[in-house]
């Protein structure tokens, strides 16, 4: 990640340049490397102005805030504002896709699993498990940071999916103690 700072009518000091990185963290989780943004402080009159120009991996963001009567952290706030509302609609758009079973990524075939949901008092005892809800689910190719921000985002207390690294199909799930657990495949 790269920060390209510009200074219009306006002094950039390093308490500026800190706070500015800081609230520039909240958008870069939602973008792909390489990330090179350009920020432009400007001072006119009475108004502070932060335009703010982010590329990275699969677009450009961009988002200009004037602030009259203020603080130019008010204008920086802003504008990171806008732009992280905007790297949260691309990612979202991205990677929560809704795919039908048999769907197609990158020329391959989106696997689905079919899953059920048992009813409890039925198992055991020699009994015949009944089988309570049944649903499809899609096994998709992801890295583990894009499950867990999908799983974040879901209101499911686990997913499976395709690790992209490994290609081995994985399961995180939510755990009570608020973390997320993994279950890999041996082999």
């Amino acid at each position: 990640m790269h920060i390209e700072f510009v200074g219009r009518s306006y002094q950039i000091d390093d308490r500026m340049r800190q706070f500015t990185e800081e609230k520039l963290g909240k958008v870069i989780k939602f973008l792909e490397e390489p990330i090179e943004i350009r920020v432009t402080l400007a001072e006119e009159k009475h108004r502070h102005v932060a335009d703010l120009h982010v590329a990275h991996k699969l677009g450009v963001l961009q988002a200009a805030e004037e602030v009259a009567d203020g603080e130019m952290s008010d204008a920086v706030n802003a504008a990171v504002d806008k732009v992280e509302k905007q790297a949260r609609r691309a990612h979202k758009k991205i990677t929560g896709r809704k795919r039908r079973a048999g769907a197609r990524v990158n020329g391959f075939e989106v696997p689905s699993w079919p899953m059920d949901v048992v009813e409890r008092d039925s198992v055991g005892e020699g009994r015949e498990p009944r089988i309570v809800k049944s649903t499809q689910i899609e096994i998709r190719p992801m890295a583990l940071e894009e499950a867990a921000l999908q799983l974040e985002g879901s209101k499911n207390d686990f997913l499976v999916f395709r690790d992209a690294a490994s290609d081995r199909v994985s399961v995180l799930y939510k755990r009570k103690d608020a973390n997320y657990g993994l279950i890999v495949p041996e082999g």
